[in-house]
């Protein structure tokens, strides 16, 4: 699969003048979405605690998180984002896309939205 980029925006729920806008990788592998911590902190979002991470390579690492209001396609979620290296992508998160019923169609590289967004577990899963 190729990638995917979308113009994602994040805002500080506590003070919603303060955003941060870019073009983020979509990676469905990625549960929670990711920011350059000097972006997210010039921003004010607070750190609201560590959560230890598995990297594409297997191994696991800790990284802060803080919470911020997430928008893209005309969605608006909010969620849990990532303080990662200045120099790290911005990545969008599998989280809030689904939040928003919006899915990957990995053959050509887009995003689609779901007619609905499913409220039930798929049949055969508990």
């Amino acid at each position: 699969m190729g990638l995917t980029r979308v113009t994602t925006k994040l805002t500080n729920i506590a003070s919603p003048k303060k955003s941060y806008e870019a073009l983020f990788l979509v990676d469905t592998g990625a549960t929670d979405s990711m920011a350059p911590a000097d972006k997210l902190e010039k921003m004010g979002v607070r750190k609201e605690g560590r959560t230890s991470y598995e990297l594409a390579d297997g191994t696991a690492r800790e990284y802060w998180f803080g919470l911020a209001k997430i928008q893209f396609m005309g969605e608006t979620t909010a969620g849990r984002v990532i303080f990662v290296e200045l120099r790290s992508e911005p990545i969008l998160g599998v989280t809030a896309l689904e939040s928003v019923g919006i899915m990957v169609d990995p053959a050509h590289r887009t995003l689609h939205r779901l007619p609905a967004i499913p409220l039930k577990k798929a049949a055969g899963r508990r």
